[in-house]
């Protein structure tokens, strides 16, 4: 139909260019479980990604020949998929992976992201989450924003709340002993004293 609005985003590839270059960001997702990527390209990732999930939750002959299709190493990542990773989110309805807005990272200053697997290892809100209460006095209590933060990372994580205390006291004992004094900061301006002596009588 004309005009209508594209199904996906061709990233300016050929499709045979396109599909290539996805499933090597895939298979490094399942690798890896965080990538740092474009965002375009994180988000177009990130729709096979859950593909894949909801094939490995199928768990049956044709989702395993699926699967090894869009690897480029299934021998690898095919156990890890239908073995730890399914079982990881065995429970979860949904939203296995995550995007996350970084600073450019490349010359052209082109929309950079973090592509990562939730739930895992280098879940990376986990551990801002973590960061954002080992920083908060004992006695305080969390604003509605953390409260929420900490509601969305542990609920579908095993011993998702144990693990979050365990972190957020490994992370208080570190800055406790990595107190250290800050060297004074420069001054990026002049002051006036020495703006008024750079001037002739």
């Amino acid at each position: 139909m004309a005009g209508a609005k594209p199904r996906y985003r061709h990233l300016s590839r050929s499709s045979p260019h396109r599909q290539a270059l996805l499933r090597n960001l895939v298979t490094s997702l399942f690798k890896q479980e965080s990538i740092s990527t474009t965002w375009h390209k994180a988000k177009e990732a990130q729709r096979l990604a859950e593909k894949l999930v909801t094939l490995a939750k199928r768990n049956t002959e044709a989702s395993r020949r699926r699967a090894q299709q869009i690897f480029f190493t299934p021998e690898k990542l095919v156990p890890k998929l239908f073995g730890p990773i399914r079982e990881r989110y065995a429970n979860r309805p949904g939203g296995y992976t995550r995007v996350l807005r970084i600073e450019p990272i490349k010359e052209d200053q082109a929309e950079s992201a973090i592509l990562e697997l939730v739930d895992g290892p280098k879940d990376l809100r986990f551990a801002m989450t973590a960061k954002t209460l080992a920083r908060l006095p004992q006695k305080q209590k969390m604003n509605e924003l953390t409260a929420a933060n900490v509601q969305k990372v542990t609920q579908f994580r095993e011993n998702g709340f144990e693990e979050l205390r365990k972190l957020v006291s490994q992370m208080r004992i570190h800055n406790k002993e990595a107190k250290e004094e800050l060297p004074e900061k420069k001054r990026v301006y002049w002051e006036e004293k020495a703006r008024r002596d750079m001037r002739y009588p």
